[in-house]
């Protein structure tokens, strides 16, 4: 443990979350001042974050930052933070998407801007402390804390079925996570501890893991989400405002792949194993015949809401092909698998924000989302087309750009395990480059379709900021992802070490 001279990450979660309460003090009588502090306290936020990254020591999967007070005595529960090269990442994620989501947010929102705007902040540092977190009350409380504010996003300011898709989102997520408190508490009683890293090599039967194991995964797996318990996830994106959407698929659903690894592989390797096969099918069905189902939608936010839970299927797949490399080849390969899936998470963190951003774009422009709305939007707005398609072929899986990166790395790895897993895996690249090619032409190119396009003005300042950033952020993951992949591989293969030894 590398405990902090200076609470950092205490600082990355309140300091957003009381920016989010003087906002809703102020109230919407004060916008344009609940706009500058939203912009001021998220700017900061994600500068201190940086602070991470600068001060993270590199070759170590010790915790780092680490903060650890009592916190309710008499259950033995620690306020408890610490991140490590698997969890700093997302945290520097959750910031930097803030950031954007606030920038991009503007003048649009015209309806109750102060209480949106603190909605995002109280969101991002829950987020921090979801990933931060380790005490597994801790975790639990932000975990289901981060409800509260998307409800309210959905459920406010999305769309005309929105108490439908809003009621739907919190069933599911709270369901699952009730189930994973009672495997919490059963782990507290079996460790002495509610410490997550002290969970680690209990060597419980197989049968109790397995039943445990079954918590874990309908928490998380709604959370990714995995097919079946995905039918929420569109019905939420096409509901929800840009900026739900933007926090929705680059930051929440990464917080179930990020259960996977910190509790479901170390704390019950042997069920993890024992239950391989169902993950691997269950998301090998997600790249797959979500993929054909992206396929098949008219709205372009339905479309891209599909193309995540494919792309997440990735991640689920290179978590859980490393027990079918140890058992095939002794180990080669798994921390490649597992360095493939955690890329992923943070490239599909920047494409499928840009993705949703872009939308907006539109939908501020024409209030559609149909694609066959549109057409010829190149020859209106030609900056925005040449970063619609560069976010689109990133979508696709080009080289070159992060789209690729963690998937290769995915494929590469299920060669190891088994050759129709990668085949199967690499449909992905065929079918996302058929369905968001298939979405980018009806809508960028062609004739100009109807008076509504031909009146339609190119992206202004905010907007190239916002998607400039992305952009930058999609090539230099593509171009250079080794600085990423040096800070996570420590934590990556001491986490191999743990799942290797409880088996």
């Amino acid at each position: 443990m590398l405990e902090s001279s200076w609470p950092l990450l205490s600082v990355l979660i309140w300091l957003p979350i009381l920016g989010g309460a003087l906002i809703f003090l102020l109230g919407d009588d004060k916008a344009a001042y609940a706009r500058l502090i939203a912009l001021l306290v998220s700017g900061l936020t994600f500068v201190l974050s940086l602070g991470l990254i600068i001060g993270f020591e590199p070759g170590t999967a010790a915790m780092q930052f680490v903060e650890k007070r009592p916190w309710v005595e008499i259950l033995g529960v620690n306020y408890y933070l610490g991140v490590d090269g698997i969890s700093m990442p997302l945290v520097v994620l959750s910031t930097f998407s803030t950031l954007l989501v606030v920038v991009a947010a503007g003048t649009q929102i015209q309806y109750r801007p102060a209480l949106y705007l603190a909605c995002f902040l109280l969101m991002e540092g829950i987020m921090v402390g979801v990933f931060s977190a380790l005490d597994a009350i801790l975790f639990y409380v932000f975990w289901e804390a981060i409800l509260v504010p998307m409800f309210l996003l959905i459920g406010i300011w999305g769309g005309a079925e929105r108490i439908y898709a809003t009621i739907k989102f919190f069933l599911y997520t709270f369901v699952g996570s009730v189930l994973m408190l009672v495997a919490l508490i059963y782990l507290q009683f079996q460790a002495q501890s509610f410490d997550i890293l002290e969970m680690y090599g209990l060597g419980l039967p197989l049968a109790t893991q397995i039943w445990l194991f079954v918590a874990f995964l309908l928490a998380f797996a709604i959370k990714v989400p995995m097919w079946p318990v995905h039918t929420w996830l569109p019905d939420a994106h096409v509901q929800a405002p840009t900026g739900g959407s933007v926090i929705l698929a680059a930051i929440l659903l990464k917080i179930g792949g990020y259960g996977f690894v910190r509790f479901a592989l170390p704390i019950v390797p042997e069920a993890s194993m024992e239950l391989d096969w169902l993950m691997i099918t269950l998301s090998l069905i997600a790249v797959v015949y979500i993929g054909f189902v992206a396929m098949m939608q008219q709205d372009m936010k339905k479309l891209i809401a599909y193309s995540s839970i494919a792309h997440m299927g990735f991640v689920t797949l290179g978590f859980f092909i490393i027990f079918e490399i140890v058992v095939r080849t002794g180990g080669d390969g798994a921390l490649l698998a597992l360095g493939g899936g955690m890329v992923q998470m943070i490239s599909h963190g920047f494409i499928s924000a840009a993705m949703f951003l872009c939308v907006g774009v539109l939908y501020d422009r024409m209030h559609t989302r149909m694609i066959g709305d549109y057409g010829g939007v190149a020859h209106r707005m030609p900056v925005f087309a040449g970063l619609f398609v560069l976010f689109a072929m990133a979508n696709a899986g080009l080289p070159g750009t992060s789209g690729f990166v963690g998937e290769f790395m995915v494929i590469l790895a299920a060669f190891q395990a088994n050759f129709w897993y990668a085949f199967l895996a690499g449909l992905t690249l065929i079918l996302g480059a058929a369905y968001t090619l298939w979405m980018v032409k009806r809508v960028a190119y062609g004739e100009v379709a109807n008076d509504k396009v031909a009146a339609l003005e190119d992206v202004d300042t905010r907007e190239k900021i916002v998607l400039g950033a992305l952009a930058v952020a999609v090539l230099w993951l593509g171009l250079w992802p080794a600085p990423l992949i040096n800070i996570m591989e420590p934590s990556l293969a001491h986490l191999l070490e743990v799942v290797a030894d409880g088996l």
